[in-house]
């Protein structure tokens, strides 16, 4: 079976759905789509008829691309008001052989929360830190290991319920079937997954439209996060305010000639609009790059005090993710607020290489890791749609009731 995995980022700005296949662990995009956000305030749906309209329009730009219905997906859920904490299970190896299987990992890591979770919150991620079979030392991956007990020591995360049965409720409502769900920041991490930030401590900040996240990984495993209402938008707004146009015009402002430090930017580029008020103006891109910079390096800043807030330990490394970041001459302001101890992500999967991508990419490896604990393979097509999709790739553009079921999916199922 093909490996085919589908991933939708709920932002602020845009709906991103992408669709890829792992082979040999390498991620193949078979499609990718973006919508403009309807019905969304910092990642949460505030009006489900508008959301319907982007989420709707979102799936078939995809579904057009491959010739086939999506009817099963990976999602990403806001980190506001995210709480920790950590688990302890345990579970008996019952078969014969006594070798331990993907379905005694899982029932081990669904042991560390029984009873342990507050009705208002939903699980969105259990993250196992160790595993110990038996008496012996803690061990990673106790798959295909024997043993008579497996016990794991996990992180918990939780969110309330709000926040996400909505979201569970408009998808289901079209058909389509949530396999799993994850913050956006553990979509960036494993985006940006390597073998040095695996054993280290750091910290990822993504820039968004809307809101600014900020989060601090120790060797791999989320264990905090906060969101702050500052993004893109911002400097939308400062430049719409400044020079009396509107956001639209704003924002293709921005994307024409701003530069995000004024260190380069030349007073004689300009950009020749008329204002809200019918006055023709003309904006030059050292003073345009001025209020831009001054709006990063406000957010970077409170960015930094964030991670001081966040944790006590040392931070190795600091990455910066987000569309802004992809914004010429970043990594000018980045490295004045920061020094030489941040750096800006980079996407290298053709189709994606973009940071505005980072977290719906993440997703699908995240679910991948997830079934490669498992020892189990998973596709969103069956076998005949499979086949289906192979005739057609020449086509394709390259560009229970609980939550505690929901959360892993098929990664539960026998």
């Amino acid at each position: 079976m093909r490996k085919i995995i589908a991933g939708l980022d709920i932002g602020s700005c845009s709906l991103k759905l992408i669709v890829a296949e792992i082979i040999k662990s390498k991620t193949n995009i078979l499609a990718v789509a973006e919508s403009s956000s309807k019905g969304i305030k910092n990642g949460l749906i505030i009006n489900k008829e508008e959301f319907f309209i982007a989420l709707k329009e979102v799936l078939k730009k995809a579904e057009d691309m491959l010739g086939l219905k999506i009817r099963k997906i990976s999602v990403t859920v806001p980190s506001y008001n995210t709480e920790f904490m950590m688990g302890e299970g345990i579970t008996t190896i019952t078969n014969e052989e006594k070798i331990i299987h993907g379905v005694d990992i899982v029932r081990a890591m669904q042991s560390s929360v029984y009873n342990r979770v507050p009705k208002e919150m939903e699980i969105v991620g259990i993250t196992p830190t160790s595993f110990r079979i038996d008496e012996e030392e803690p061990i990673k991956n106790p798959l295909n290991c024997s043993g008579n007990k497996l016990y794991v020591k996990t992180v918990v995360s939780l969110i309330p319920k709000k926040n996400v049965r909505v979201l569970l409720d408009c998808l289901e409502k079209i058909g389509v079937e949530v396999i799993d769900i994850a913050h956006t920041a553990v979509g960036d991490y494993y985006a940006l997954k390597n073998d040095k930030i695996s054993n280290l401590v750091g910290a990822i900040i993504n820039i968004g439209e809307g809101s600014t996240t900020i989060s601090i990984f120790n060797k791999g495993v989320l264990t905090n996060t906060k969101s702050l209402e500052m993004g893109g938008q911002n400097i939308d707004n400062d430049i719409s305010f400044i020079y009396k146009v509107t956001s639209e015009q704003a924002k293709a402002i921005v994307d024409e000639i701003g530069l995000a430090h004024k260190k380069l930017a030349s007073p004689s580029s300009k950009k020749n609009v008329t204002n809200k008020l019918g006055e023709k103006i003309s904006i030059n891109q050292y003073e345009l790059s001025e209020i831009i910079m001054s709006r990063l390096e406000e957010i970077l800043n409170l960015a930094k005090k964030q991670i001081n807030l966040l944790t006590k330990k040392e931070i190795h490394y600091i990455i910066v993710t987000g569309g802004i970041s992809e914004m010429p001459d970043f990594e000018l302001t980045l490295e004045s607020v920061f020094g030489k101890n941040a750096r800006i992500a980079r996407i290298h999967e053709l189709g994606v290489r973009n940071n505005k991508y980072s977290s719906c990419l993440g997703l699908i490896k995240y679910y991948n890791s997830k079934l490669m604990l498992r020892n189990k393979d998973f596709s969103i097509f069956s076998l005949e749609e499979q086949e289906e999709l192979s005739g057609k790739q020449r086509k394709i553009n390259i560009s229970d009731n609980s939550m505690l079921g929901k959360l892993f999916g098929y990664f539960f199922d026998n």
